[in-house]
């Protein structure tokens, strides 16, 4: 888990400072890229599905965050709730 935290504080290297420390942004982005993939883990897909939307979060931290928000099947509940 720590290598995947990691990876993401490195992927999201446009998102530092001049001193190399991590920008405001940059913990921002982290915490939603965290809480994307939380999401994922979270949903009753295959495997395969869940790579792939890791890997697109996991690649491409903004863009790939911005497309799992809007195409990842939010709002399908299955409460039974109409």
């Amino acid at each position: 888990m720590s290598l995947l935290v990691l990876t993401l504080l490195v992927s999201s290297c446009a998102r530092f400072n001049a001193d190399g420390s991590l920008a405001t942004w940059g913990y921002v982005l982290l915490a939603l890229d965290v809480l994307a993939l939380f999401d994922v883990f979270r949903q009753p897909w295959t495997i395969g599905k869940k790579i792939l939307w890791t890997a697109i979060i996991f690649f491409f931290p903004f863009v790939g965050l911005i497309i799992y928000w809007l195409f990842a099947g939010r709002g399908k509940s299955n409460t039974g709730i109409v």
